[in-house]
């Protein structure tokens, strides 16, 4: 017996790595275990998010009769942030602090900002949806604000979370930890649309109510098991006489190391053409394919189910040699064809065709995601992580949320043209406002492969230097202790 568990420990051990793609991530120094209860801060924001751009949307646009361009702003409303996050990266880089930690104080700061916004956000969505004696102005006020800080929070914690992650992980291994960390984001998205997907499927006031100040509690909760004895605490490194330069000083040191404005554009380019269905999505299954609260819901899962794939799809090309940009590419690809299969599903009335459509733009969303965030990693300058997956995150974050803002306006002009008429019989349809959003995605993802072609490291050509967040590790040190 002892002999026969010997054998099947050595055929799990050689089966792991291959079905389970972050494996072997983890250290003896930072344990999966450790890492996953990191993971946790990922799990919150991606609930945030599936309130904020699946749940929400659909609930305000159809069951509170809230106009798509209206939801579609508040929405957007957390892009006015998002430019900040290349300086929170950068301030928590080089923040000075007696205690002697960099990342904790941000992390800690934005999970409040991101439980205040969810706290007050059900009661301003039901001013905004007009059920109050009160005049509309405090509805829209009050959801703005709501919007506004839970963006704020979801912000400043991702940014930093995957800062922190990178300083607990051997070089080597960094942009594989961020990789699992990006696929525990969507694993949250997974998890929280099927659970609001149960509790919603009796809609109500009262039970919306509850679900979302669940949310701000389960933020907490999960964000605080999170960071508990993760950061280790060096006064020396974060002491007030340490030097420390400008934010245009660093920026353009990180410039400096590759063609980072032709890279960033392309990240904005791509996130905006899958960021644009983001509002639309649910509302498209309700309204042209009559699909339930319940079963709308469920099409977020499967965009992340489909992320997932594409992330694990990007790290084990680029693991095996792929040029991250290449990866990167190959998802605006197959993002292309998605919206293509999406735009196919209103005439022929196929729900099925819906649902592969979704799952295919969540693997070529998680496919040029994964690309584009490990090139960003790869070409950052030594103690610059942080600006480096903030300049990401400012640019994804805006360019998706001015495409979800510009998507919502663009269907309602082209559903009203429609509608009266003015584009002809044919075109008289609830369909044509998200046709015509999906079309001009697919335009997006062409012209983001123009923009990251001459990126692209030909076949054969040597990788560029690491030049990751810190100095690598040999292998027997250990990660600074957490004890001090």
């Amino acid at each position: 017996m002892k002999g026969l568990n010997e054998r099947l420990a050595r055929r799990w051990r050689r089966i792991a790595p291959r079905f389970l793609p972050f494996a072997d991530v983890a250290t003896p120094d930072l344990p999966l275990g450790r890492l996953l209860r990191l993971a946790l801060f990922q799990v919150s924001v991606g609930m945030c998010a599936v309130l904020l751009i699946g749940t929400l949307n659909r609930v305000m646009i159809v069951e509170l009769g809230v106009h798509a361009s209206v939801v579609g702003v508040m929405i957007a409303l957390p892009i006015a942030f998002a430019p900040f996050r290349a300086l929170i990266g950068f301030r928590s880089d080089t923040h000075r602090s007696h205690l002697g930690w960099r990342r904790v104080p941000y992390i800690w700061f934005g999970t409040l900002l991101q439980f205040g916004g969810l706290a007050i956000m059900p009661f301003a969505l039901l001013l905004l949806s007009g059920d109050t004696t009160w005049p509309a102005i405090y509805g829209q006020l009050a959801a703005a604000l709501a919007f506004l800080l839970a963006g704020a929070g979801l912000h400043t914690v991702q940014t930093v979370g995957l800062a922190l992650a990178t300083d607990l992980a051997r070089e080597e291994s960094q942009p594989r930890v961020v990789a699992l960390m990006s696929v525990m984001l969507l694993v949250g998205m997974i998890v929280s649309a099927l659970a609001f997907g149960v509790l919603l499927a009796e809609f109500s006031q009262l039970r919306l109510i509850q679900v979302i100040q669940g949310a701000a509690v389960l933020t907490m909760v999960l964000n605080g098991i999170a960071l508990w004895k993760q950061e280790p605490r060096d006064p020396a490194r974060t002491a007030h006489s340490a030097p420390r330069p400008s934010f245009g000083e660093a920026w353009a040191e990180l410039r400096a190391g590759g063609r980072w404005s032709r890279r960033l554009i392309a990240v904005g380019l791509g996130s905006a053409a899958f960021g644009m269905q983001d509002v639309l999505l649910e509302p498209y299954g309700g309204q042209v394919l009559a699909i339930p609260v319940s079963g709308t819901t469920l099409l977020t899962a499967l965009l992340a189910g489909g992320g997932i794939a594409g992330f694990v799809a990007a790290a084990r090309a680029i693991r095996g040699g792929t040029d991250e940009h290449r990866a990167a590419a190959h998802g605006a690809l197959v993002g292309a064809f998605a919206f293509a299969a999406l735009s196919l599903s209103a005439p022929l009335g196929s729900a099925v065709l819906l649902a592969v459509a979704t799952a295919l733009i969540g693997l070529g969303s998680g496919m040029f995601f994964h690309g584009s965030l490990t090139a960003c990693m790869r070409f950052a300058k030594p103690g610059r992580i942080g600006l480096a997956l903030g300049a990401w995150g400012a640019v994804q974050a805006t360019a998706s949320g001015a495409a979800i803002a510009a998507g919502s306006v663009i269907r309602d002009l082209v559903s009203g043209s429609a509608a009266s008429g003015a584009l002809g019989e044919a075109l008289n349809d609830a369909a044509t406002g998200y046709l015509a959003v999906y079309a001009l995605e697919i335009a997006l993802l062409f012209l983001t492969l123009a923009v990251i072609g001459p990126l692209v490291r030909h076949a054969g050509a040597p990788l560029p230097a690491t030049t990751l967040a810190q100095p690598p590790r040999s292998a027997g040190e250990p990660t600074p202790s957490l004890a001090r």
